[in-house]
């Protein structure tokens, strides 16, 4: 198995870094668990484990997932280590939310990744697109994103244990 150095995982959709999660979680195997045997499971095991394991029928297994782990298995190797491309920190545009959010200073409780959906879902993010510190484009997935976060970490997780600091 292959280790990989950078940070790899900040180039993993939420959905599939959440997905490798889950099976890395749920396989019952001593050997590593790399790429290739996470694409193994998604074509050949996972539908009978869909029936089986509550927690993984919440998983749409399109094309674009099996898409997005083909083109990774072709950039980084079978062998390449799943745990890496597991993300459990925001990317760089929720980062800047989230340490907009950490840092009001009319916040009086810490900040959880429940206060940081709200917050986007508030409009938040529209008035840092205005100041210049979004991009108009990154806006449209941060709530796919906090979702995510949110559903393997819970909302009252501290959102700052999830920055990025690149």
């Amino acid at each position: 198995m292959i280790r990989n150095p950078i940070d790899i995982a900040s180039r993993v959709s939420p959905e599939l870094s959440g997905l490798i999660e889950t099976i890395i979680n749920n396989l019952e195997t001593d050997d590593p668990v790399t790429l290739a045997s996470i694409r193994s499971f998604i074509t050949h095991d996972f539908p009978a484990e869909i029936n089986e394991t509550e927690q993984m029928h919440h998983f749409d297994i399109g094309e674009s997932m099996i898409d997005e782990l083909d083109a990774l298995i072709e950039e980084f190797g079978e062998s390449a280590a799943a745990p890496d491309f597991v993300s459990a920190f925001a990317s760089e545009a929720l980062s800047r939310v989230i340490e907009t959010v950490v840092n009001d200073e009319n916040r009086e409780n810490t900040a959880t990744l429940a206060t940081v959906r709200d917050a986007i879902t508030g409009g938040l993010t529209g008035r840092m697109i205005g100041d210049g510190v979004l991009d108009e484009d990154e806006d449209d997935w941060l709530i796919s994103e906090i979702d995510d976060l949110i559903g393997r970490f819970g909302a009252d997780a501290t959102a700052e244990g999830f920055l990025r600091y690149e």
